[in-house]
């Protein structure tokens, strides 16, 4: 598959690759489907309206890759993408997604994704999204809705690691009965950049888990708002956990929350904001660093 420079290099950022990868494979650039490919286990069937895709995936899936790739290069472009996954009982699947946008100027895209998961099924899934190039008004809004059947679980990475101008990014989830939802968060703003994060997940069935940890740095006059809310129904267990570093002129609003339905529900919440501590730069100064560059280490640390 033949691939201009601007798709190459936005490929290999948002799915750490160098080539079209090993397993099932759908590529979207600007609207449009480019490439597909299906395994035994893993079934991708393209939308009639060309809107989205269909991912089946068997039980006999053990481990294999899926990636979902999207680049945005079409100035004036906001594509919107619908994408379904169906996992059979028992499988195990790896999903990586993510949209990279290059334009001069108004682009963007909103990838709906919901994930229809069940028995006992293992599920990870990173999502990795970011923008670049000159011009202003770049926009990533991504929707993910989890259903997680009983035995399932589910781990959910997603980065977001600059030059986006505006995100929201919406996450609804519903667990049952023995199911465990973990999620990592990784966010950095900078210029102007606005991020919103808004998690809602309900524990409904006995002994369904959920931990949420997101970790974010805002810089220069970027704005940063993170809200989250565990809905226990059940004897449930969930954490939320947000820390977040502020620099020069920025903002954070973080705001977690829980809701217990039954006594028997166990949630918790912690939120933390700051500037990085100065002994800390200190100390990465007297082992030969600029303060600049003891910044960006100890950043790049707390976003690894």
């Amino acid at each position: 598959m033949h691939l201009d420079k601007i798709s190459q290099n936005l490929l290999e950022k948002i799915a750490n690759i160098h080539e079209i990868p090993d397993g099932a494979v759908s590529f979207r650039k600007n609207g449009r489907g480019e490439f597909l490919r299906s395994t035994p286990s893993i079934e991708i069937v393209k939308k009639d309206d060309d809107s989205g895709i269909d991912i089946f995936v068997h039980s006999s899936c053990k481990k294999e890759a899926c990636h979902i790739p999207v680049v945005v290069s079409e100035t004036g472009l906001f594509d919107v993408v619908y994408n379904d996954f169906y996992i059979e009982d028992g499988a195990d699947v790896v999903i990586v997604a993510g949209c990279g946008v290059h334009s001069t100027s108004q682009a963007g895209h909103n990838g709906i994704h919901t994930f229809h998961i069940g028995k006992n099924v293992k599920v990870k899934y990173y999502e990795n999204h970011l923008a670049i190039g000159k011009g202003k008004g770049k926009e990533l809004n991504p929707v993910t809705i989890i259903k997680l059947g009983e035995g399932s679980s589910m781990l959910m990475e997603t980065n977001q690691l600059g030059g986006v101008d505006f995100s929201m990014r919406d996450t609804k989830a519903y667990l049952k009965e023995n199911s465990s939802l973990e999620v990592k968060e990784k966010i950095l703003t900078k210029n102007f950049n606005v991020a919103k994060t808004n998690f809602k997940i309900y524990l409904q069935g006995q002994n369904s888990r959920c931990n949420i940890i997101s970790r974010s740095v805002a810089r220069d006059e970027s704005e940063q708002v993170f809200k989250s809310d565990l809905i226990g129904k059940s004897e449930c267990f969930g954490h939320v956990e947000c820390d977040g570093i502020l620099l020069e002129n920025s903002k954070i609003d973080s705001i977690p929350k829980v809701s217990a339905r039954s006594n028997l529900a166990s949630l918790s919440h912690e939120a933390a904001i700051g500037k990085i501590a100065g002994e800390q730069i200190i100390k990465l100064m007297t082992l030969g660093l600029t303060e600049k560059d003891a910044e960006e280490k100890i950043i790049e640390g707390f976003l690894k």
